[in-house]
């Protein structure tokens, strides 16, 4: 392909993206900007060149071991949900912009702290910047067929204008607020884009490759397996390469939470920690996707291409072995994508660390104090702007400089075990109060010194010097110093062996330090601030502060770096949440941290807290009254969490009482309509009595025989009612006071239902309903009062008779013994008993509305005087719900008869 037809391609890829990135800082507050997805997608700026050609030149090397790379983000991810989710509470709350300001904050806002760290991520990723340039490069070079990889002149070389154009993107998006907290929504969304692309277009050389160029993944294993010696490639040999992965894992680990672009897009440009759920999940997809024909594209580069090849661009030589021109151009985009994503990402954290850690705190703090705020505003900007052009024409140099002896792999390696070396100071402080700032320091300083000493000294006077004697004698001479074998230790790869050194006696130091000394008061107030969560309970009250401040020097303070309206706004802000007057002339710790916070976004931690020292009058807190101070905080804490619990408690026993009060006006009404339906059933049989009687004594009528003997009739089943009547009320008084005693004999249950049947027998032939009963057995001998059960059968065979339907109801009873209990079930195929009446149905003075006629019959006593009979026996009755045909009651009596004796 021609020069310019690439560069075309190229410039119009990064112009789509510029597009892209605009649309997304337009579109801000959209749901298409902002949701789990896009955060997710811009996890994998972890996916750089190294992951999308690298992980090629490894497996066609050195088979499974580039998994490592992404076994370790796979198992950290499960921890997110605790591990991140802190970590992002923090930093929000605490207005944390970098993992600088993140470690510094950890240890009292340590300046030298956060400098040094700045210093290690610089060191780490510079070198890798260059790598992804060196990648644009070789691709470049073997896709336009030039076989000059790059040109002498860094006018005339087309990743000049690349890393140009890249430096441009990062500064225009990345640095149009001077708040380093704010989220860059262009940037992030298009990092998400090229997420997407470059998978899509890794999966498809993979396919391309495994089903195109071969049939399948089976052939090309059965091919490469006559030629190479496939045990070594896809097993781990013995315990001494198990210990290698597991170290590399690992490396790994640590990586995806300490790379400044990991901790840039997981946690300053995260937006909601749900966010996290959704990740948790999907960014492991994500790599399992990117690997899935990794190993089968480094094979089929093996047996198609010429092994003089660098395997690292198999990915791109194979489809231009074979003239595929289009499909190489999407392997190279995709890689660019790759190579973008994390420039512009490490680019702009490194420059908001360079600025907020090394540069400001360092430099320019005087003059910023004494210059106005739109000045201070564009220093900032411009600090970042040089910051972010300098480190890539930086990566750009080392590029140029080291460019024979760069690998993709190795260099790459290198970077990680220096990253690694700020593992114990994040990881342990986030769990330990103890450890300190001079202990983080020297572990750190350690740790780095041996990763020098172990990798990349030796890895100089070898691959760019050609000296090999440091690596085979050791320092001095001594063979227990070599590099790569320090102590002995030979059986590891150099980079797991620096990891394994380093981190050893990095840990050690930091543990030992931490416990031999004290760390002073600021140390140990945020320490309790990120272990115990009190950021998240009494934040501002958490923070430790004794002296004198006056809120005008702060406001004034804060005025050069944000503004008169910003810092009005946020003053209110701040007197509104904390209920103090706006004319308040002393400033407390709450106003010292709020403070401080706010200009944390903007110069970062360790500059805001000298300059806010610079306005007040500062008195030393011994360690004896920060702890006093914390364990009252603790107190608080608990004793509001007590408040919270007893609140809940109310708020649930007072729904409770509601309910209950709910039921009692429900009890009270259906009593009311009881007491309404007893006055008119006692009023009616005594109406109609007196007016039959008054007519038979009336002499002046003369009545027949027949209708004095009708008018008798009616008297007497008038009476009968009413006599029936009150011996139900007085019968449920008994029972309920637990004044009725049962006359309790062993007795035929089988004998006492069918007197049962044939007492309603009549009744239910009049209406022709069918009643039918099923048992066991002919003799099922229970010590019960049979007058007492029979009452309870006769009621719910009444019941039955009244709800099933004339000339088709069935009406069913069947007993059985079971071990322990005699079970006694009436059924019907009436109407059934609705879901409202069922919780209520063995109250007292119950009435269902579902009967077969208008009004109801009876008083609503005969259940109820069922039920306490029932119970009276220590039974149970029920309603089956599992009965949908009708309705079906079932009585369980104890299985206990009387010895005679």
């Amino acid at each position: 392909m021609s020069n310019y037809i690439l560069i075309f391609i190229i410039v119009a890829y990064l112009a789509f993206l510029f597009g892209v990135a605009f649309w997304a800082e337009k579109k801000a507050k959209s749901a298409w900007v902002n949701n789990a997805y896009v955060y997710t997608l811009s996890l994998a700026v972890y996916c750089s060149a190294w992951t999308y050609y690298g992980s090629v030149g490894i497996a066609a090397t050195s088979g499974i071991s580039f998994l490592t790379t992404y076994l370790g983000p796979v198992i950290a991810f499960p921890l997110w949900i605790v591990v991140l989710k802190k970590i992002i509470r923090i930093s929000k709350q605490q207005k944390v912009s970098s993992i600088a300001d993140f470690i510094s904050l950890r240890y009292g806002n340590n300046r030298f702290l956060g400098a040094l760290v700045t210093i290690i991520c610089v060191l780490a990723i510079v070198p890798y910047i260059s790598l992804q340039l060196k990648a644009i490069s070789e691709t470049f070079s073997i896709i336009s067929k030039d076989t000059i990889p790059f040109s002498t002149s860094i006018f005339q070389d087309t990743t000049f204008y690349v890393a140009l154009l890249l430096a441009i993107f990062a500064a225009f998006f990345g640095t149009r607020v001077t708040d380093a907290t704010r989220r860059r929504q262009g940037i992030v969304f298009s990092v998400a884009v090229e997420s997407v692309l470059k998978l899509v277009f890794f999966l498809i050389i993979g396919i391309y490759v495994t089903y195109f160029l071969f049939d399948g993944t089976a052939d090309i294993y059965d091919k490469f397996s006559s030629l190479e010696n496939l045990e070594s490639l896809t097993t781990l040999d013995g315990l001494e390469a198990g210990i290698n992965w597991y170290f590399m894992i690992a490396l790994s680990f640590f990586a995806i939470f300490l790379l400044p672009r990991q901790f840039q897009v997981a946690v300053v440009e995260n937006t909601s920690e749900k966010h996290l759920k959704k990740a948790i999940w999907l960014f492991p997809l994500y790599l399992l996707l990117f690997n899935v024909f990794v190993i089968f594209v480094a094979w089929g580069g093996k047996l198609s291409l010429d092994k003089s090849l660098n395997p690292d661009y198999y990915t791109l030589l194979l489809p231009l072995q074979y003239d595929n021109i289009f499909l190489a151009t999407l392997v190279f985009l995709g890689g660019f994508s790759a190579v973008i994503s994390m420039v512009v990402v490490s680019t702009l954290a490194l420059s908001v660390m360079l600025s907020n850690n090394l540069i400001i705190p360092y430099g320019f703090l005087d003059k910023f104090s004494r210059s106005h705020p739109e000045r201070n505003a564009n220093y900032i900007k411009n600090i970042r702007r040089i910051a972010i052009f300098s480190l890539i024409v930086g990566a750009y140099l080392f590029y140029i400089n080291f460019n024979v002896q760069l690998s993709l792999f190795s260099i790459g390696q290198i970077s990680f075990v220096i990253i690694a070396q700020l593992a114990p100071a994040f990881f342990i402080g986030l769990f330990w109060n103890r450890g300190s700032a001079i202990a983080a320091k020297s572990g750190i300083i350690t740790g780095t010194l041996i990763t020098i000493y172990t990798l990349i000294l030796p890895f100089v006077l070898d691959i760019i010097l050609g000296n090999t004697d440091f690596i085979t004698n050791g320092a001095f001479g001594i063979e227990l110093l070599r590099p790569y074998q320090l102590f002995g230790i030979d059986f590891m790869t150099p980079v797991t062996h620096a990891f394994f050194w380093s981190m050893f006696l990095n840990t050690i130091i930091y543990l030992f330090i931490s416990v031999s000394s004290k760390g002073n008061y600021r140390e140990r107030n945020y320490a309790e601030m990120f272990v115990n969560n009190s950021y998240e309970s009494l934040q501002e009250s958490a923070y430790v502060w004794k002296g004198e401040a006056y809120v005008s020097d702060i406001k004034n303070l804060l005025i050069k770096f944000l503004g008169i309206q910003r810092t009005e706004r946020a003053l209110n802000l701040f007197y509104t949440k904390h209920d103090l007057p706006i004319n308040i002339k002393k400033a407390d710790s709450r106003l010292i941290n709020f403070s401080e916070k706010l200009l944390t976004g903007s110069i970062g931690g360790a500059s805001s807290r000298i300059l806010i020292a610079s306005v007040v009058k500062e008195q030393p807190v011994t360690l004896v009254e920060v702890l006093k101070i914390l364990e009252e905080s603790k107190k608080t804490i608990s004793t509001n969490k007590f408040l919270r619990q007893r609140s809940e408690e109310l708020i649930k026993l007072t729904d409770d009482l509601k309910k209950a009060n709910e039921e009692l006006k429900q009890q009270d009404k259906v009593k009311d309509e009881f007491l309404d339906t007893v006055a008119h059933e006692l009023k009616t049989p005594i109406t109609s009595i007196r007016a039959a009687s008054e007519v038979l004594l009336d002499n002046d009528h003369d009545i027949s025989n027949e209708l004095r003997i009708q008018f008798l009739d009616t008297i007497l089943k008038d009476s009968e009612r009413l006599s029936t009547l009150i011996h139900n009320i007085l019968d449920l008084e008994k029972l309920g006071s637990g004044r009725e005693v049962f006359d309790k004999k062993n007795n035929n249950i089988i004998e006492t239902v069918e007197k049962s049947i044939s007492g309603v027998y009549t009744i239910a032939q009049q209406k022709c309903i069918s009643i039918l009963s099923t048992k066991s057995s002919n003799q099922i001998i229970a010590l019960y009062d049979e007058d007492r059960i029979l009452q309870v059968l006769t009621n719910l065979l009444s019941n039955g008779i009244k709800f099933v339907e004339k000339n088709k109801g069935i009406i069913e009873v069947a007993v059985s013994n079971k071990e322990d209990f005699i079970r006694i079930s009436v059924q019907d195929n009436g109407k059934g008993i609705p879901e409202n009446d069922k919780k209520h149905i063995f109250e007292k003075f119950y009435q269902s509305h579902n009967q077969n006629i208008k009004k109801p019959i009876g008083s609503g006593l005969g259940l109820a005087i069922c039920k306490k009979i029932i119970e009276g026996h220590n039974g149970l009755i029920r309603i089956d719900d599992s009965y949908d045909k009708g309705a079906r009651f079932i009585i369980e009596l104890p299985n206990s008869i009387e010895i005679v004796e």
